[in-house]
């Protein structure tokens, strides 16, 4: 936990009381939590005082074993493998999740893999495929491909059979690659507008997921075939707002759509993951989708995996471990 905003280091190990346990909850002895840019911003006050979500510690996923569950529960017993998302409270030892936002883990997954997949590949799932239509022979392009939720969108494309084009630093595009992009576009010297143009021999893609924002919009609304859709799922570039070429938009019949986790309702979050249950976790259990995990920290050294995302450059989502 952490008394102040401020840099990683006002992050410190403590004893808190055990979480209490609602009729619909689960009460899970975490093995591994995620570390997601949220949980940075949270530290640094982006948030302000308000909670993220359900507990004032961070951490969104986890992934544990289920020790207790509440009254309501009847599909999940004490003993089973589990990895969910929570409104906060993954950094712990045990955490209390909601039912809904729960679903087992794979036979052939690890704790540190199953806590690399839920924020990243339910955001995916329903950006690429619920909101953008992402299925067999699509188009895609999937901007910041390199990153937690843009790499989880490259895999579900391709085991989806679509088509998809990637942005990435070009010395990720190895990795990117073997994620199943045709082609990665680098973000630095390449244009990927005229990428675009290029590679779809001047229709454009079916759908973009962007994580980047500015002034990508309008490049984006020009590499859309007609009837195509952008969903702008974040704002890596940190410009809020930009121009909006109109009568592309008009003539082309496209649509724009906008999502974020952090503000869907608690029923928004359980559909969402309802759908990643559905659709997404069986290609888990056959092997078509795979976590991806970069750094693996303990616990204790959360400071230090806040610190390496911060410093940005890796490949995979970073972990950290909290019981063996």
């Amino acid at each position: 936990m952490f008394d102040d905003f401020g840099e990683a280091d006002v992050l410190r190990l403590t004893e808190v009381p055990m979480p209490e346990v609602r009729p619909g909850d689960l009460l899970v002895k975490v093995r591994a939590a995620g570390v997601n840019r949220a949980d940075i911003l949270q530290r640094q006050g982006y948030y302000g005082r308000q909670s993220y979500g359900e507990s004032d510690l961070l951490g969104l996923e986890v992934a544990g074993e289920v020790i207790a569950v509440g009254p309501d529960v009847t599909d999940i017993r004490p003993g089973e493998r589990v990895m969910g998302i929570v409104g906060g409270g993954a950094y712990a030892e045990f955490a209390r999740v909601d039912r809904s936002m729960a679903v087992p883990i794979p036979d052939h997954l690890d704790y540190v893999g199953a806590a690399a997949v839920m924020e990243s590949f339910v955001t995916a799932w329903e950006a690429a495929v619920h909101l953008g239509g992402t299925t067999k022979g699509t188009a895609v392009l999937i901007h910041a491909a390199a990153g937690g939720v843009g790499s989880a969108a490259v895999e579900i494309a391709h085991a989806l059979g679509a088509q998809a084009f990637a942005t990435a630093n070009a010395e990720r595009r190895a990795e990117v690659l073997a994620l199943g992009a045709e082609v990665v576009f680098d973000y630095r010297s390449e244009d990927f507008e005229q990428g675009v143009r290029d590679v779809t021999g001047g229709r454009g893609v079916d759908v973009i997921a962007d994580f980047v924002g500015g002034d990508y919009l309008a490049r984006n609304l020009r590499s859309l075939a007609p009837g195509g859709r952008l969903v702008q799922v974040g704002l890596l570039g940190g410009q809020d707002t930009t121009n909006i070429p109109l009568s592309v938009l008009l003539h082309n019949h496209l649509r724009l759509i906008g999502t974020v986790m952090k503000s869907r309702t608690a029923d928004e979050k359980r559909a969402m993951v309802r759908r990643f249950a559905e659709g997404a976790l069986p290609m888990f259990a056959d092997g078509r989708l795979k976590p991806l995990v970069g750094k693996v920290f303990p616990l204790a050294q959360a400071a230090e995996a806040h610190c390496a995302m911060e410093a940005g450059g890796g490949f995979g989502k970073i972990v950290l471990k909290v019981t063996a």
